[in-house]
């Protein structure tokens, strides 16, 4: 599959007199279109049926004419769904996103569109390797040129140009039942290896010379072989001698494993006969019994044949054999026999134990004596519970929303799209540059104007944008000030206010002010939303004093430095920070260490300066903790943890304990030191993000501001020739409130339903609910900007 697919030559008759108007449609003619029909009826590849998707297809020509026309009425003649781009960037974004099975190219006019390196920039990429591509060449009166250069480039098939809709049908239906169905057929392919791999039965594939060409995980382990020692190699003869007059055979005999012990094998072996009558492989079922302690392997044969034959008689016999739950259990002793010998002595001597092992172990034990059913579905589950992510759901794509995909996976996936190649574009500038610093401010001079924005800061309807305008984009520094006055920050930390002050101006002055959404207003705006939760009941019976400081902390420091770009940005371009952190959580580790740097680089600004070290390690882990927390990739992991550790067990303590649960029974759930670091994550996270649950108007402009950033982003993506992050934030196409009606979706609503019914926040959800159907509204109506265009004057 990796070699240049063929060619084949598409030759049609000239265009009918009359042009492509006198054509007569298929469905007219008589005809249903065959992409509709397949749909209905499936594709048939041996005891496999699958009912494929509409088949899509790119149809990349620099002008509408005729011939692109015509391609167009085709595939809406065959229910195919297309696509029509005139430029190669912009049809390698639509292949990336998509991922066409077919790909028409225009070759006719190689000065205004450069089909051979298009077609090479397609191959490239990773799911292309099942696409078919066609290359639509001049019709020539000389002699006919060769393919080669097409097979070299990457094109599966050549089509003579031919303006009829009639022929680009018939193309497009001969590639539908050839080679794309070929390829579907390939694809399928994979779900059977996917079985063969998680089979619990070893598998074991020959040629007809009896040279392995696979075999499983099962036999592998089962055999004590690696990928190596097998593939490739010779059988022992002694599994050759029943077979070399090609007919089947059965037998026991004793064969000798890779660590020399001595198995019994009771073989059943029948040839598989292919095309032309030939023996083409042997297919081996091996599984492992107990009996008496010593160690027996049964085996019978299942003849792989061509995808229209029948599959024979063995398959009744292997599934009344597989009821046999001894089997099961024995099996898994002798695949893990060996490497039990030499190291359960050391297992069983360890003191520390991890409590996801005690119940691995647990579940694990409790498989040897429970019926099939029960021992698959457990085996499902220790499967699911080996997986380091068990709090974070998958992402399913939907096809109809595109603005949730790109928004989803921009924000919760790792976000490294490389370019092909694996290049890196370093950057050739630092992030940033720190202005001067003014002097510091005391909260008793601060300006009136400035004192009358700060008024309501602590109501959740607090106006952040009047106090940005009142105090010329710096409102971290005066907000922060009122803010830590009421909770007692300074005589916490044993700090004086003048520090305190220069703290926050060195914080403020390494936020971007150029950024449209993350600057200081937003850092500001994060905190006052805080200290709002950290005032209510439930938060307050949770967190002690340095928890409160800790998260105002946070809530100040979380987005220091960013440069208005994404984690996913910076890591296709190679940055140093990506480089620095591995590409791993590269902004929030980069926040949390500039804080600190910062903090100490000046005694005049070191808050921390008078705090005893061990609670000095306590606070810095905390605020640590909270800014790693707002990394979006690990939004679900965060949430689900929260309700599954916080929510449920409250409520089974609050609402089933009765009059006699123990009084002390949720402060101390409450109060334990887990649960507090998963409270402090959910109220730093549900601030950061508290957007959509603003006034209205404080929403929309938030949404206009981050809509703004994603734009740009999009645009120097586009400008450095970088994988596109999000492609559905572009400016000229783009709608703000499908945007916000998915982030409200997929990220705010159950993470806000899951606060709330921990802190109790109805005004929070009502503003959300107005905000939603705000959107909803202007999605309906067919804005696509924030707020409806204003209305004509009468």
């Amino acid at each position: 599959m990796g070699c240049a697919p063929s060619i084949h030559s598409a030759d049609s008759p000239a265009p009918r007199r009359g042009g492509p108007e006198a054509e007569v449609a298929p469905r007219d003619a008589g005809l249903e279109p065959r992409g509709l029909e397949e749909m209905v009826c499936g594709v048939q590849f041996g005891p496999m049926k699958f009912h494929p998707d509409p088949l899509q297809v790119l149809l990349v020509f620099a002008k509408d004419d005729v011939q692109c026309s015509s391609f167009c009425r085709a595939c809406e003649w065959l229910g195919f769904r297309h696509s029509v781009v005139k430029e190669v960037q912009a049809s390698l974004g639509c292949f990336r996103d998509h991922h066409h099975d077919i790909v028409i190219i225009d070759h006719r006019d190689p000065k205004k569109l450069d089909a051979e390196a298009l077609c090479r920039s397609i191959r490239t990429e990773e799911l292309s390797e099942n696409t078919v591509i066609v290359s639509v060449v001049r019709r020539s009166s000389t002699e006919e040129t060769s393919a080669l250069p097409l097979i070299a480039a990457g094109f599966t098939r050549r089509f003579v140009e031919d303006p009829s809709p009639m022929a680009c049908y018939n193309e497009l239906l001969q590639l539908q039942y050839g080679e794309v169905r070929s390829q579907l057929k390939l694809r399928a392919c994979n779900s059977v290896f996917a079985a063969l791999e998680r089979s619990q039965e070893a598998v074991e594939i020959t040629s007809e010379d009896h040279v392995i060409q696979y075999a499983n995980p099962a036999f592998k382990s089962t055999m004590g072989y690696q990928s190596g020692d097998l593939l490739g190699k010779e059988v022992p003869a002694q599994e050759k001698e029943g077979t070399l007059l090609g007919k089947e055979w059965q037998g026991t005999y004793s064969i000798k494993k890779k660590n020399g012990d001595s198995v019994q094998r009771n073989m059943k072996i029948v040839p598989v006969v292919g095309q032309g009558g030939k023996i083409r492989h042997y297919v081996s079922i091996i599984r492992v019994c107990n009996d008496n302690n010593k160690a027996e392997k049964h085996t019978e044969c299942l003849p792989l044949k061509a995808h229209t034959d029948q599959l024979s008689g063995g398959h009744r016999d292997r599934r009344k054999a597989s009821l046999d739950i001894r089997t099961v259990a024995s099996r898994a002793t002798e695949v893990s026999a060996q490497r039990r010998h030499s190291s359960m002595a050391r297992i069983h001597s360890m003191t520390i134990e991890a409590p996801i092992t005690k119940v691995m172990n647990i579940l694990s034990a409790a498989q040897a004596n429970s019926p099939l059913p029960v021992v698959e579905a457990l085996g499902r589950v220790l499967d699911i519970l080996r997986t380091t992510e068990l709090y974070s759901p998958h992402f399913m794509p939907k096809d109809d929303d595109p603005h949730a995909n790109d928004l989803v996976g921009g924000l919760v996936a790792d976000g490294l799209r490389r370019l092909s190649g694996n290049e890196y574009v370093l950057a050739a500038k630092p992030l940033h540059t720190v202005p001067s610093l003014s002097i510091p401010v005391s909260l008793k001079d601060i300006p009136p104007s400035v004192a009358r924005a700060l008024e309501a800061e602590d109501s959740w309807d607090f106006n952040i944008f009047q106090l940005e305008a009142a105090t010329h984009h710096r409102p971290l520094v005066y907000l922060g000030l009122k803010i830590f006055s009421r909770f007692g920050v300074c005589k916490f930390l044993k700090c004086p206010e003048a520090t305190l002050r220069t703290w926050l101006q060195t914080i403020e002055a390494h936020y971007h002010a150029s950024n449209p959404y993350h600057n200081s207003t937003h850092a500001a705006d994060v905190l006052q939303a805080t200290a709002y939760f950290l005032h209510k009941d439930r938060v307050k019976q949770t967190l002690d004093r340095a928890d409160e400081v800790a998260a105002l902390l946070a809530a100040a420091v979380h987005d220091v430095d960013h440069p208005g770009r994404t984690n996913s940005f910076l890591c296709n371009a190679g940055s140093e920070l990506a480089i620095l952190y591995n590409d791993t959580a590269v902004l929030e580790n980069h926040h949390a260490a500039l804080a600190f740097q910062l903090t100490a680089a000046d005694a005049h600004s070191d808050i921390f300066r008078n705090v005893d070290r061990s609670e000095y390690r306590t606070l810095r882990q905390s605020i640590i903790d909270m800014v790693l927390a707002t990394e979006m990739t690990r939004h679900f992991e965060h949430l689900n943890k929260f309700v599954n550790s916080i929510n449920k067990p409250l409520a089974a303590l609050e609402d089933g304990g009765g009059p006699d649960a123990e009084p002390g029974a949720v402060l101390a759930m409450l109060r334990a030191p887990e649960s507090r670091a998963l409270v402090k994550r959910m109220l730093v996270k549900c601030a950061d993000v508290s957007n959509p649950c603003r006034a209205l108007e404080q929403c929309v402009e938030w949404a206009a501001r981050i809509s703004e950033e994603y734009f740009a982003q999009t645009e120097e993506e586009k400008q450095r020739e970088l994988p596109v992050v999000m492609p559905v934030f572009n400016r000229q196409t783009c709608s703000v409130p499908k945007s916000q009606i998915s982030f409200i979706d997929y990220f705010i609503t159950d993470m806000f339903d899951a606060w709330d019914t921990f802190v109790g926040l109805p005004n929070l959800l009502q503003h959300l609910d107005n905000n939603f159907k705000y959107w909803k509204g202007l999605d309906e109506k067919g804005f696509r900007g924030s707020r409806p265009p204003p209305e004509p004057p009468t």
